[in-house]
């Protein structure tokens, strides 16, 4: 059997939460300073370290099968590739700037003036739909500077925190997209590789589960046990066990984080002690 070849960015951010996720799945690999391909030692694939503007053309042309790649660059350089995993990581969003000093707020006030950018496919789809025109300077690199040496009255550019946007006197004044990393899929993948592909998806699927909830663990006095289980849905329903101590129980679940805190504290309302929360690596359904 072949090995998966999978391209990732070369360096950046992506590339530390792509190395994380393939760590985290249970793949090795092998990766000295500089190398462009590396092997893993314990799974049948290659990873191809490339620049993240380059990787949608090697999917197309079938150089790679798979990638790790914002979904901003897909669509702004291969919204013909499909993915098939959004992977929660690498969190930005594509958004219009001006100086903080400027009079321009709105996208309607760009309209005939400059934006610079390193994505002018998706800044003219989102014009046009706004049926508003602009023109375009394209740029590769350091955007946030062209406002400040009058290249540009605007930028269009990815945002993660707004720290580069504040160091730069700018102020963000238009969402075009939000994006995450994704796993996407070369059209020309063969049968073989795409077996491959679905253990790395299941893998990465149960990290992922893994990563948004917690194992919890509490002791329930056996009066109040029916409330505190109506709170604790568990991956099917709670475990619960008697404690040497009659009358209390020993009540484990697990818990999304986005509702941690709530729930936590209705417990402690309901009468739960000795709460005990612990990480979960890996969550299979």
């Amino acid at each position: 059997m072949n090995n998966l070849r999978i391209a990732v960015q070369k360096s950046g951010r992506l590339n530390e939460d792509s190395m994380r996720i393939l760590k985290d799945i249970g793949i090795s690999i092998d990766n000295g300073k500089d190398q462009l391909k590396a092997f893993s030692r314990n799974f049948p694939i290659e990873v191809f370290y490339l620049r993240n503007g380059d990787i949608p053309q090697y999917l197309r042309d079938g150089v790679v099968d798979a990638a790790i790649i914002g979904e901003n660059v897909l669509i702004e350089k291969g919204n013909d590739i499909e993915f098939v995993e959004r992977l929660g990581f690498s969190k930005c969003r594509v958004s219009i700037a001006v100086p903080k000093e400027s009079n321009d707020n709105s996208l309607q006030d760009l309209a005939g003036k400059r934006i610079a950018t390193s994505y002018p496919e998706t800044v003219k789809k989102f014009m046009s739909e706004k049926g508003i025109e602009a023109q375009l300077h394209i740029i590769n690199g350091s955007v946030e500077i062209a406002p400040n040496i009058g290249l540009a009255d605007g930028i269009c550019d990815i945002v993660s925190s707004g720290s580069t946007l504040f160091k730069n006197g700018l102020k963000e004044i238009e969402v075009l997209l939000t994006s995450e990393a994704v796993l996407a899929v070369s059209p020309k993948i063969d049968d073989d590789r795409k077996a491959i592909l679905e253990k790395i998806q299941f893998r990465i699927q149960s990290v992922l589960k893994g990563r948004q909830a917690k194992y919890v663990l509490l002791n329930a006095p056996n009066n109040k046990l029916d409330d505190i289980l109506q709170l604790l849905p568990g991956m099917r329903s709670p475990t619960v066990l008697p404690l040497a101590e009659e009358g209390w129980s020993s009540v484990h679940s697990v818990i999304t984080k986005d509702k941690f805190w709530e729930i936590i504290d209705e417990l402690k309302a309901k009468g739960a002690e000795g709460i005990l929360v612990c990480p979960i690596e890996k969550m299979v359904l």
